[in-house]
């Protein structure tokens, strides 16, 4: 691989994740611009590193994608806490593993793909919380009626 090519995929999975990471630093969420661009950025990386044993008797390419899915589970399940009977921080579970998959789209050079999904991921995460919203504050107004 080429220093070129590289630094193109990591650099573009970079700027994905600071574009979701950036709708979640606008809503105060834990996980952040660094957060997400980092989760990309590793991602990447480790996609690029298994391309490079491609055809190799000892190499599976599909293993290192399936361990990129498994390690990022286990930063998004530090950020799910119980609070009462509330459980906060599933969405932002959600997409750190989303920006993961950004990452690995930007290493296999899905540029199209990642574009198309990062601007879906941060649609998901802004106009889905309005309508949340909504619905708790109309739930809240009928339970204060009753």
């Amino acid at each position: 691989m080429d220093i070129i090519d590289f630094a193109l995929k990591t650099g573009v999975a970079v700027i994905a994740g600071l574009c979701i990471g950036l709708e979640r630093e606008f809503r105060g969420k834990h996980a952040g611009l660094k957060t997400h661009a980092l989760v990309a950025l590793g991602a990447s990386i480790f996609i690029m590193m298994s391309l490079e044993f491609e055809g190799a008797e000892y190499a599976d390419m599909t293993r290192v994608l399936s361990q990129v899915i498994i390690g990022i589970g286990f930063i998004g399940a530090g950020t799910i806490m119980k609070k009462g009977k509330d459980v906060e921080g599933l969405t932002t579970a959600a997409t750190i593993w989303c920006s993961a998959a950004i990452g690995c789209l930007s290493g296999f050079g899905y540029f199209k793909e990642l574009v198309v999904t990062t601007i879906l991921i941060i649609f998901v995460n802004f106009f889905f919380s309005l309508i949340e919203r909504k619905l708790m504050d109309r739930k809240k107004k009928e339970k204060s009626k009753d």
